[in-house]
């Protein structure tokens, strides 16, 4: 541990016991104090190192794309069937890591340029299209926010009196793996076009739109920009689909970019959903308690591939300009700081959604507790 910090550990967790609630009383230490155990290394960012994920990535993805489409033609039957679902698997994990990068940019966790990594961003983003700086700018509010139960960006849970009628058909197994499927596959874009699991607005957030409620006036040109650059490949699509036709462009970008959106909606859920973890009223919450309620997971081999994203979820709350090549050092260093307050959870990822979508249906405060502001997930309707 660097030298600098005042604060004692706090009380350590067993040793493996995820579904124990995190505190929900304000910690024994501050953000500051946090700060000053980290190497002041891990707050560094460095061009060539960064640059060196995104050129790993692109040559990866390059490879792949040109095994897929000069090998594969020629494979006899039914090797195809094999080969193909083999390159959605690796090109959407590549195209995750870069999803993973460009969100990095937009923290500016990439460089010390805001220019450089929002000409980054904007361009890795936009080939996977997703609008830029609208994200952005949205995302920005859900890290100001977090575990607020009225100005969350970003699955925000429903108290019980708010659920839908329909709520209780789908408090089933069958009901259950049609809500995994429609959140694995449609999820991404209800989000960017209706502002689906965030919070209510006066009116429709969507972020196409420069005039939504997300945005304000001084980010509204950066929004034409984002859709500018969306509506560009889009159009570059529908040219390669009158080149190559509506199959090729599904078998070679179609399908992986389902899988980044598949993959995106999990991981975001994943971290923010969790049996153990509160959520606040505004009566309650503070920036602090709202950055430790998330969660972070193991995904075994694709953490490293995804560039770590799925494991240091809690560090980059609480510091998200730390790039991912410093932020496991510096989760490993808070861990000993946060104590009862850090949660990890290494359930295997397909056991955990099937229990998060069962347990965590809506939050309401512990039976005697309903004008403290601190709410927890429930599942009996």
């Amino acid at each position: 541990m660097a030298a600098g910090t005042s604060v004692p550990p706090s009380p350590k967790k067993p040793e493996f016991n995820p579904l124990k609630r995190v505190p929900c009383s304000k910690p024994p230490f501050t953000l500051s104090q946090i700060k000053k155990a980290i190497p002041p290394h891990c707050f560094k960012r460095f061009v060539l190192r960064s640059f060196s994920y995104l050129i790993y990535d692109l040559v990866s993805a390059s490879l792949f794309y040109y095994v897929a489409t000069n090998y594969f033609p020629s494979l006899p039957q039914p090797l195809p069937y094999v080969a193909w679902p083999l390159y959605w698997a690796m090109q959407g994990c590549i195209f995750t890591a870069f999803w993973a990068l460009a969100h990095e940019c937009g923290h500016q966790a990439f460089s010390d340029y805001q220019w450089l990594d929002d000409t980054v961003g904007f361009i890795l983003h936009t080939f996977l299209l997703t609008p830029y700086f609208s994200l952005k700018y949205s995302h920005r509010r859900h890290h100001s926010n977090t575990g607020s139960l009225e100005r969350d960006e970003v699955f925000v849970p429903k108290k019980k009196s708010a659920l839908k009628w329909w709520a209780k058909h789908f408090n089933n197994p069958l009901g259950r793996f049609l809500e995994i499927s429609i959140q694995l596959t449609l999820g991404w874009p209800l989000y960017l076009l209706f502002n689906i699991t965030g919070p209510p607005y006066d009116k429709l957030a969507c972020h196409y739109d420069p005039y939504g409620p997300i945005f304000s006036d001084r980010q509204r040109l950066q929004i034409y920009v984002s859709d500018a650059g969306v509506l560009a490949v889009t159009y570059a699509l529908y040219r390669l689909v009158l080149a190559k036709g509506v199959g090729w462009v599904i078998s070679v970008y179609g399908v992986p970019l389902l899988v980044v959106n598949a993959f995106l909606v999990m991981i975001t859920y994943l971290q923010h959903t969790h049996p153990s973890l509160p959520h606040y009223e505004s009566s309650e919450w503070d920036w602090l308690r709202g950055a430790l309620s998330t969660v972070d997971r193991d995904y075994g081999i694709l953490n490293k591939v995804v560039h770590d994203i799925t494991r240091i979820h809690v560090a980059h709350h609480l510091f998200p300009t730390i790039p991912h090549y410093h932020a496991m050092e510096a989760t490993k260093v808070i861990k000993p700081i946060l104590g009862e307050y850090y949660q990890f959870d290494g359930t295997p990822v397909y056991k955990a959604i099937w229990r998060e979508l069962k347990e965590c249906v809506y939050v309401e405060p512990d039976e005697g507790d309903n004008d403290k502001g601190v709410l927890w997930f429930r599942n009996k309707l």
